[in-house]
């Protein structure tokens, strides 16, 4: 078990003045699975009314609009948390496990996933998390970690063929190869230990349980994941949607600092 603290921090800067910005944020962890929030708190500026909600994946979100002029859109989340991988503790999700056995366009397998999960020898008599190892250490040493070479668009076989992706590459591809092997497994983005960016693996179904892996990092997920939210893929799990009135362009950055307490 680790008691963490944690700061997510997110910047979208404009290259000129919007208003009108509407947001709907997905940012703010939640108690459930191998986790505990213990105190969470956020900031936004340019203030304005925030709401909270949640989505039909159980996930928490924040939302408003800025009216003013800003150029600057800055978003602030800090808190504790204890980690356990040991425990299970129950977790809101509005759907049954077999929703995430079907594929999504971003996870539809085509030849060269399929070829990999053949060379991974599935075998349905082996145990779920055997196979699901076998998998991910495929997918990890199928690709190699490289920013810029993909984007929020890009679907597990092209970034497979590709060779190269992050975190949301790694995690589609694995999707893939549990969903084709009817595992339900679903996408899900948090925070690592130490400094550096949002984080992105899998959990599959087995047992009644949802277990953890993390294809970027060819490990189990460990008490130092602390997740933020779950969905079918990427698109369920965007951090910042929005629209606004003004001609520019935007730039999101993302911070994350996760320390052991």
């Amino acid at each position: 078990m680790k008691t963490l603290r944690f700061h997510y921090h997110m910047e979208l800067a404009f290259s000129g003045p919007v208003h009108s910005h509407v947001y709907t944020l997905k940012c703010l962890p939640v108690t459930g699975g191998t986790q505990r929030i213990e105190t969470c708190a956020y900031r936004i500026s340019p203030d304005n009314r925030v709401r909270e909600g949640v989505d039909s994946f159980g996930n928490r979100m924040l939302y408003g609009k800025v009216e003013e002029a800003h150029s600057l859109f800055l978003v602030d989340v800090t808190g504790t948390a204890e980690t356990d991988v040991s425990l299970r503790c129950p977790e809101e999700d509005r759907r049954t496990p077999s929703a995430y056995r079907y594929q999504t366009p971003l996870t539809r397998p085509g030849e060269r996933i399929k070829a990999l999960l053949a060379d991974c020898g599935g075998a349905a008599d082996r145990p779920v998390c055997d196979r699901v190892r076998d998998y991910m250490e495929a997918v990890h040493e199928s690709l190699r970690y490289e920013k810029g070479v993909t984007d929020i668009g890009t679907a597990a076989e092209d970034a497979l063929a590709l060779g190269r992706g992050v975190c949301q590459d790694y995690a589609h591809i694995l999707l893939s190869l549990c969903r084709e092997d009817r595992i339900p497994a679903r996408y899900a983005v948090g925070m690592l230990m130490g400094e550096g960016e949002s984080h992105a693996w899998v959990e599959i179904h087995d047992g009644g349980r949802w277990l953890g892996f993390d294809p970027t990092n060819n490990v189990p997920v460990t008490d130092g994941h602390i997740k933020i939210s779950h969905g079918r893929d990427y698109r369920d799990c965007s951090i910042n949607r929005g629209v606004f009135t003004g001609q520019a362009g935007q730039r999101q950055t993302i911070l994350v600092e996760v320390t052991e307490i």
